[in-house]
C-alpha cells in the first residue's frame, strides 16, 4: 500500500530540544555535584590523616597527656558533620570517636556493638590508616560522614526529578498537541459539511428535473443521481466526525460487501478484487455506516496506488478467538519499509506527490475513537505487498 512526505516532521524538533535540555540539566548537575563530592571527600579524608598523626604522636609522646581532651576536641569540631571513627589496636580492642553507644552497656557489650558498627563503616570502602606504635600497629577505620552519603545519592535523587519533570512536561505538550489536532479535526469536518450542504442540494434539485425531462438519458440522469448520493454521503461523513457519532447495530459483512461492488465500478478494471466472509450468518457489530465505509475506502484506495492501479486487493472477515471481528485488507504492491511502519498512521505523512497524508490517519481515528476498535499493519513486505487488519468487538 502506498504510504502517507511528512509536513508535520518539522514540528518534532521540540521533542528533540526538549530531550537535549533535560540531558544537558541532568549532566550539569551530575558534573557539579560529583566535583562537591569529590572535594568533600578529600577534605575528610585529610582531617581523618590529621587526626592519625595527632593520635599516633599523643600516644608515643613521653609527656603525660590526657588523650580524651583530644578526642572530645575532635568530637566537637565535628558536631555538625561528624565522621565516624573506630580505633583498632594490637590486641583488637576497639574505641570510637563520633559514634555514639547506648548507655548501659557492658565493656563486652559495648565491643560487640562496635564490631557491627566497625562492618557499618567499612562498607563505605575508605582504606584504614595505618599507625606504627613500635611495639605494635594500631588502625583508624572511618566512614563517610552523614553529608558526604546525602551528596553521594543525591544525584539519583537530582536525576529522578528531572526525569519526572521531562515526562511530565513531554505528556503536557504532547496532551495540547493532541487537543489541537482534534479541535482541527472537528472544525475542519463540521465546516466541510456546511460548505458541501448548498451545493449538493442545488444538484439534488437539478437531478430531480432531469427526471423529469425526457431530452436527458435516463442512464446518465442515474448514474448522476448516484454520484449526488454520494455526496451525500460524504457530507455525512464529515457531519458525523464533527460530532459525536451515532453507532447502529449493522451487518458488517453486508456493508462492506455494499461498498466494494460500488468501490469496485469506480476504480481501474486491472484491479482484481476477492471477499472472503468467513463470519457465521447476520453477524453485527455496532457501527457508524458512514464513517466505517469511510475508514474501508480510504485503506483500499491506498491500496490501489500502491499497486499503480494493476494488481490484486482481498478482504477477508473472520472472527478471532477473543469474539473479535478481523477485517484484514491485503494488497500486491509496493509494501512498506520498516523504517516507515511506526510513521503511516502519522498525520502528513505521505509517499504519493499529491495528497495531504491523512486517510489512513483519520482512519485509525475513526476506528479507535469512535469504534473502541483496533487498526493497525498486519504485515507488509517491500514488492510484495500489505495488509491492513482492523479489529472490532463482536456482539
Amino acid at each position: 500500500m502506498i504510504l502517507t512526505v511528512d509536513i508535520y516532521s518539522r514540528n518534532t524538533w521540540w521533542k528533540i530540544a526538549f530531550l537535549g535540555f533535560c540531558v544537558l540539566v541532568g549532566a550539569a548537575s551530575l558534573y557539579v555535584t560529583d566535583k562537591l563530592v569529590s572535594k568533600l571527600e578529600e577534605r575528610e579524608k585529610q582531617q581523618i590523616e590529621i587526626y592519625a598523626e595527632s593520635f599516633k604522636y599523643m600516644m608515643t609522646s613521653e609527656t603525660n597527656q590526657d588523650v580524651n581532651f583530644f578526642f572530645d576536641k575532635f568530637k566537637q569540631a565535628n558536631v555538625n558533620n561528624p565522621i565516624p571513627v573506630i580505633i583498632k589496636d594490637g590486641s583488637g580492642y576497639l574505641t570510637s570517636n563520633n559514634i555514639e553507644i547506648p548507655k548501659g552497656l557492658s565493656s563486652k557489650e559495648t565491643q560487640e556493638f562496635l564490631k557491627i558498627k566497625l562492618e557499618e563503616i567499612l562498607r563505605d570502602d575508605n582504606p584504614p590508616i595505618e599507625l606504627d606504635m613500635t611495639l605494635h600497629k594500631e588502625y583508624i577505620y572511618y566512614g563517610n560522614s552523614r553529608l558526604l552519603n546525602i551528596l553521594r545519592y543525591y544525584p539519583l535523587f537530582q536525576l529522578a526529578i528531572v526525569l519526572i519533570f521531562g515526562l511530565a512536561a513531554y505528556l503536557l505538550f504532547d496532551a495540547s498537541r493532541r487537543s489541537e489536532q482534534n479541535r482541527v479535526w472537528v472544525g475542519l469536518a463540521k465546516e466541510t459539511a456546511h460548505q458541501l450542504g448548498t451545493p449538493l442540494s442545488s444538484l439534488t434539485a437539478w437531478v430531480e428535473y432531469f427526471k423529469t425531462d425526457p431530452a436527458y438519458d435516463p442512464e446518465i440522469v442515474k448514474e448522476l443521481e448516484k454520484d449526488v448520493q454520494r455526496l451525500d454521503v460524504i457530507t455525512t461523513r464529515f457531519s458525523n466526525i464533527g460530532s459525536v457519532p451515532i453507532l447502529k447495530d449493522e451487518n458488517v459483512a453486508e456493508t462492506i460487501e455494499t461498498f466494494m461492488a460500488y468501490l469496485q465500478k469506480r476504480i481501474s478494471t486491472k484491479v482484481s478484487f476477492s471477499l472472503d466472509n468467513q463470519l457465521k450468518n447476520n453477524s453485527t457489530i455496532k457501527l457508524n455506516k458512514y464513517l466505517f465505509e469511510w475508514v474501508i475506502e480510504n485503506i483500499c484506495k491506498n491500496a490501489v496506488d500502491a499497486m499503480e492501479g494493476v494488481g490484486s486487493l482481498k478482504v477477508v472477515m473472520k472472527e478471532t478467538k477473543n469474539n473479535q471481528i478481523a477485517i484484514d485488507i491485503s494488497d500486491t504492491g509496493k509494501g512498506i519499509s520498516k523504517k516507515n511502519l511506526s510513521k503511516v498512521f502519522n498525520p502528513g505523512f505521505s509517499t504519493k506527490k499529491r495528497g495531504w497524508g491523512l486517510g489512513l490517519t483519520l482512519a485509525k481515528r475513526i476506528i479507535e475513537n469512535y469504534h473502541d476498535g483496533k487498526l493497525f499493519v498486519k504485515s507488509s513486505e517491500v514488492n510484495k505487498g500489505t495488509t491492513f487488519r482492523i479489529l472490532l468487538e463482536g456482539q
